[in-house]
């Protein structure tokens, strides 16, 4: 039995709402709902709403803080440096992108990195915004408490997954990327291991070396890591940009690893570029264009689905879900609604 579908904005209202409940302001606490929301509209259903038990968790025990602004460390007008105090990480993604949209109207090239920000939720979410306005945008951060990527060879888990996410203007709809530079996110092998599945493929290397596709072998002790991406074959491809993910996030930022935080949190690295101030809009949205024309006109392999270009399918499906309503990954809707019951509310009704 297919799993039932949700009005997008029921969905916000009641996870807007717990926020609240909790101790988020009504505009932070409505920012951090659209934007979890975003992500189960686009598919990323392990950075959606799915975080936000553990979202009101951790406001309720501190780790978020819901009052006060980032602190300012350095601002070289197309150089800033936040300390975001764990604040929640998509408010703090809202504020900061409107502050680099603001000065791209000034300086070519900004960009900001955010220390002590809380968890950011999903990157896919935020290029868009860039891209309406013919802006280029990358992101990346990285979770210096997290440890669960082991360095290519090693098998001792040093760094975390480490995304990196950029939005691209074209002159029809934006390429989105969003990809971890680990052969999966902590959160899919979570999901998986509570839903009793396998991995899609063995992704993991055990304490012994030893790839597996088994998600227990996560939780196991010693725990299992997960590989770089390009696995066995090619990880030192992934690791090498896990290393810069960390140096422009943690390294950038002024906070770490090195700091041996003891709190959930995100080193945000931000940059906006305009075209307009190098080769030119107009010539950038063609080169763009042209190039996706060709990846998309380039013969499928036999039997395979044809090419398609980075978030094109995320945005087709943000779609027809705000068309036809949000199916939610099983698992998710029964936390929501244990949420729900607690502060004495109810779930929003499925679509029939």
């Amino acid at each position: 039995m297919p799993e039932p579908r949700y009005n997008h904005e029921e969905l916000i209202r009641l996870a807007s709402t717990l926020l609240q409940k909790t101790g988020l302001a009504e505009e932070r606490a409505r920012i951090v709902a659209e934007t979890l929301t975003e992500a189960d509209l686009m598919g990323h259903s392990t950075h959606g709403l799915a975080l936000l038990p553990a979202y009101l968790k951790e406001i309720e025990t501190g780790g978020m803080a819901v009052e006060g602004e980032p602190e300012l460390v350095q601002d070289q007008g197309a150089a800033i440096t936040w300390d975001g105090r764990y604040l929640p990480g998509p408010w703090l993604m809202h504020k900061a992108i409107g502050l680099a949209l603001e000065r791209a109207a000034q300086h070519p090239v900004v960009t900001m990195v955010i220390r002590r920000s809380h968890h950011i939720a999903c990157l896919a979410a935020y290029p868009e915004r860039a891209t309406r306005q013919g802006l280029l945008m990358i992101l990346s951060c990285s979770d210096p408490i997290n440890k669960t990527v082991a360095p290519f060879g090693g098998l001792e888990a040093v760094y975390s997954p480490n995304p990196i996410a950029a939005g691209i203007p074209t002159q029809g709809g934006p390429i989105i990327i969003d990809v971890s530079t680990s052969t999966t996110a902590n959160g899919l092998v979570v999901q998986k291991y509570r839903a009793g599945e396998r991995l899609p493929h063995p992704w993991l290397l055990d304490s012994q070396g030893r790839p597996t596709d088994d998600p227990a072998a996560f939780f196991g002790e010693p725990p299992a890591t997960i590989l770089p991406l390009g696995g066995l074959d090619a990880g030192y491809k992934g690791f090498a940009l896990g290393l810069l993910v960390e140096a422009l996030a943690n390294g950038l930022g002024g906070y770490g690893r090195a700091a041996h935080p003891n709190q959930w949190g995100s080193s945000v690295f931000l940059q906006v570029l305009n075209p307009g101030a190098f080769g030119g809009l107009e010539y950038f949205r063609k080169e763009m264009n042209s190039l996706a024309e060709a990846c998309l006109s380039s013969p499928a392999t036999e039997g395979g689905p044809p090419v398609r270009l980075p978030g094109h399918r995320a945005l087709a499906l943000r779609e027809e879900q705000r068309e036809n309503g949000v199916r939610l990954y099983p698992g998710i809707a029964a936390a929501l609604e244990e949420n729900a019951v607690r502060y004495g509310m109810g779930m929003p009704e499925p679509y029939a």
